[in-house]
């Protein structure tokens, strides 16, 4: 078998080639977030807060298939890496059956907790009937893009980048398009509103759940789904929530996280929540390039890891986090100079309580984004070497010791503009945790990699 670009290309060039597709699938999907609450916002602030009420929903749902997905490709990577081929196969065989249990209680909460769930966000009959249809349609179909994203992983941790790219960029442009069509009824199509936002969101991700089957499947990969021959290995499956799990926690950390903002934000106005939706959009923009980034860097810091190549495992690192911290250097830069236009974007009334709000909490979030970047390529080296807690202590400090104590104090001391200020302020107690523990394992483990236990380095 010929040697893997990841074990062999020079660094700066592989992190390239492996995260310029990631990031503009993570472009694209942001883009359809924004142009979903673009289209959306044309129906009125409240239509606007009863998506944003949702989002830590789909957030989790998001949470749990990608947290499922880092488990499968940092497994993957390093068996690729160790020559383990067979274990690989097992790895890609496991977590794609994981994908399918894991819809499960998603769509129990679309059948049968779509509309309890929105009475305890809102108290606003538009906003809970509304929320409750778009939180209904968007979990029982979330089996597709919990699928595709466990498809994506699978392929990513063999260095094959692009066919996730081309999966993410065929959903988000058919969301995009069908957007429209369905909230406003262009043409033939019927005007659904809140619901047309909705069908149109399943329906770009079944088009890259279907491409995603087909390419996985009629293919030939360096891993293989097997569905005959095997059983199930109650060791993979550990293997794979030893980074997995605390993945899917850090990131369902920041649904909870969500969903107590708003209701802290609800507190004040609807607006506030409103404006709380609005960036969280416009800040994809910003975090999933660094996330695209991260996919591209964490199969090839999995691979060194376990080819034991402390000098590329740790040059990876490096290179990505410098990639991270100019990419978040222009989002505040953006953020700091063009509050006022980004907000009118989704302003369609002109409020004017909407730019009072939107404009200093757009500049006190985005202090946050500098220190984030180290956080995120920290996260990404503890989990390509097996290290998942690490990664889940670092956000549970950030957002439980940091952002939600940090909020409450300030809405109850200083008022609404002082609550924005609790992201930044937590990413100080977060940047100080990711250093402490990189110093520590770096003493500890990765810089003997490839040094036998008894040889001097």
């Amino acid at each position: 078998m010929p040697e893997n670009k990841m074990g062999v290309m020079p660094i700066g060039k592989l992190i390239f080639n492996m995260s310029w597709p990631a990031i503009l699938s993570m472009l694209m999907q942001a883009m359809y977030n924004v142009v979903d609450s673009f289209f959306v916002s044309r129906l009125g602030e409240d239509a606007l807060a009863a998506v944003t009420y949702v989002f830590p929903f789909q957030f989790l749902m998001i949470s749990v298939a990608v947290g499922t997905g880092v488990g499968i490709n940092s497994l993957i990577s390093r068996r690729l890496g160790a020559k383990r081929f067979e274990e690989a196969n097992m790895a890609a065989s496991h977590g794609y059956r994981l994908s399918f249990i894991s819809w499960i209680p998603f769509l129990i909460i679309g059948l049968f907790l779509s509309k309890p769930m929105m009475h305890i966000m809102s108290d606003t009959p538009y906003i809970v009937e509304n929320g409750t249809i778009y939180l209904s349609i968007v979990m029982i179909g979330s089996l597709m893009v919990i699928v595709q994203c466990t498809t994506e992983k699978i392929l990513q941790a063999t260095g094959n980048m692009i066919v996730p790219m081309i999966c993410g960029l065929v959903g988000g442009i058919s969301n995009i398009i069908m957007d429209p069509l369905l909230i406003f009824g262009l043409g033939p199509f019927p005007e659904m509103d809140v619901l047309g936002a909705a069908v149109a969101t399943v329906f770009g991700q079944a088009l890259s759940f279907v491409l995603g089957t087909y390419i996985l499947f009629r293919r030939k990969h360096p891993v293989k789904v097997y569905f005959r021959g095997w059983k199930w290995n109650g060791q993979i499956v550990k293997d794979i929530y030893a980074v997995g799990g605390p993945a899917i926690l850090m990131q369902g950390l920041g649904s909870i996280l969500q969903f107590s903002m708003n209701m802290i934000l609800g507190n004040f106005t609807e607006t506030a929540v409103a404006v709380m939706g609005i960036y969280g959009r416009l800040q994809s923009f910003i975090f999933m390039p660094c996330i695209g980034l991260n996919q591209g860097v964490l199969p090839i810091m999995g691979y060194n890891y376990g080819a034991q190549n402390r000098k590329r495992f740790m040059e990876a690192f490096k290179k990505g986090f410098f990639a991270a911290f100019c990419i978040m250097l222009c989002g505040f830069i953006l953020f700091q100079i063009f509050p006022h236009q980004l907000i009118s974007v989704f302003n369609a009334k002109d409020s004017a309580d909407m730019y009072e709000i939107g404009v200093p909490a757009f500049r006190a979030i985005s202090w946050c984004f500098m220190p984030a970047s180290f956080g995120i390529m920290s996260s990404s080296i503890f989990q390509a070497s097996g290290h998942g807690f690490l990664s889940l202590w670092g956000s549970i400090i950030r957002q439980f010791v940091g952002v939600l104590p940090i909020a409450l104090l300030f809405a109850h001391l200083f008022g609404l503009g002082m609550v924005w200020y609790s992201f930044p302020l937590a990413e100080i107690f977060g940047t100080l945790y990711f250093a402490l523990m990189l110093h520590h394992m770096y003493k500890k483990e990765f810089r003997r990699l490839g040094i036998a236990p008894d040889e001097p380095f």
